[in-house]
């Protein structure tokens, strides 16, 4: 920024006077001439864009600690991070066990049901003859009620 600013300087030539003052002291002469607005607008362009080309930082600027206590603040917050994906982790690896041990009773149910509902060939048999010599039972005697003997007629 000095540096543009330095040559923009050497390249604004000085200012011209309509005028001059016939008894100059040395305080006058010792002043600096004053630019003229050519020179100003010049100078102004000049280091608004040298400005512009400089990034703004405002986290290099040591106000009260806060740069450092920023930093403890992102140590802080990365640590609180990475225990909470760890517990996480640690969620899901227990979920996926109780998952698995639920799967397992759902199995292990399943199988007592069929034990109990499932009955052996033989005692399967034996439920089917029983259930046929009820249902001839109970058809010869409405049979035998209808075709019984008739009544007599006096």
């Amino acid at each position: 920024m000095a540096s543009t600013i330095s040559l923009i300087a050497a390249q604004i030539p000085p200012p011209h006077s309509t005028h001059q003052k016939p008894h100059a002291t040395k305080r006058d002469s010792a002043a600096p001439p004053l630019p003229t607005r050519r020179q100003c607008l010049l100078l102004l362009t000049a280091t608004a864009t040298a400005a512009a080309e400089m990034p703004a930082r405002a986290q290099d600027i040591p106000l009260f600690g806060l740069r450092r206590s920023l930093r403890k603040a992102e140590e802080e917050a990365e640590v609180i991070v990475k225990e909470g994906f760890e517990a996480a982790e640690k969620g899901v690896v227990a979920a996926e066990k109780g998952i698995e041990a639920a799967e397992k009773g759902v199995e292990a149910a399943e199988k007592e049901i069929e034990t109990v509902l499932s009955f052996g060939g033989l005692a399967q048999a034996g439920v089917v003859a029983g259930a046929e010599v009820l249902g001839v039972l109970i058809a010869s005697s409405i049979v035998n009620a209808i075709l019984g003997p008739e009544p007599q007629k006096s």
